[in-house]
């Protein structure tokens, strides 16, 4: 299935192949980045690590920033 990811780090939007029934920890594995980095949200809703993808889901990565 193909899913569109938005990803503000890069201001870029990529199109990713995975495997039905992937959850969003699959698809963070495939881009190589680390889960704790990023809020992930589907259609203006955050999901958890364990969410389920559907195929031509719309997906945003927002980049976790701290600092001290």
């Amino acid at each position: 299935m193909q899913i569109n990811v938005f990803f503000d780090r890069e201001n870029k939007e990529k199109t990713i192949n995975l495997d039905l029934n992937s959850s969003v920890k699959d698809l963070l594995t495939k881009m190589n980045i680390n889960p704790v980095t990023v809020i992930v949200s589907r259609d203006s809703n955050i999901i958890t690590e364990d969410e389920k993808i559907n195929d031509n889901d719309k997906i945003k990565l927002i980049s976790v920033i701290s600092g001290g």
